[in-house]
């Protein structure tokens, strides 16, 4: 993991989106985030989201610093890295994984393809393995990436105070959209 995140940091000083020995490279993926409680809908983006993809392996590795997320609301914000992601103690979210039907898509042909990923998803020094589904589209030598999925939060050891439980779902719908 560490040889992997030294990897992933010294390719990224390279251009913004970098094609090299079969790697796609990004550090401008949005990645935002949903929460529906009864009292009141959550969302926060972030345009800093680091990645890159082995594709000849099909491997991906994702890097998302947590306080780069941007809330409407700056008390919200405050709350999130400070008595929730605890971000000076936890400053980053990351996936380690592959996309598993690699084979079906074909990137010298533009379309929209469905695929899944697998992997270790680590949010709060917490890492739990997950599947979410996605897509792949390819555009004239470019690629997209999709995926959305839900995690809960007590999976990660974040804990909403009982006041809150009507502000915060326990549940939250993370979206991915990654250029390359």
């Amino acid at each position: 993991m560490k040889t992997t995140i030294i990897t992933l940091f010294i390719l990224l000083g390279m251009n913004n989106i970098a094609t090299a020995q079969e790697k796609l490279i990004t550090k401008t993926g949005h990645v935002w985030f949903y929460s529906h409680a009864a009292l009141e809908d959550i969302e926060a983006h972030t345009r800093q989201a680091a990645a890159i993809i082995d594709t000849e392996k099909g491997s991906i590795a994702v890097a998302i610093p947590i306080m780069s997320f941007e809330f409407k609301k700056t008390l919200m914000q405050e709350h999130f890295n400070e008595n929730y992601m605890e971000s000076a103690k936890y400053p980053k979210a990351s996936f380690k994984g592959s996309i598993n039907n690699l084979s079906e898509i074909n990137t010298k042909k533009n379309g929209i393809y469905k695929t899944t990923v697998e992997g270790d998803l680590t949010i709060h020094n917490i890492t739990r393995r997950i599947k979410a589904d996605g897509t792949v589209e390819v555009k004239d030598g470019k690629y997209l990436i999709k995926s959305k999925f839900k995690v809960e939060l007590k999976d990660y050891n974040i804990a909403v105070e009982s006041r809150f439980t009507k502000n915060i779902a326990s549940t939250i719908e993370i979206n991915i959209d990654l250029n390359f």
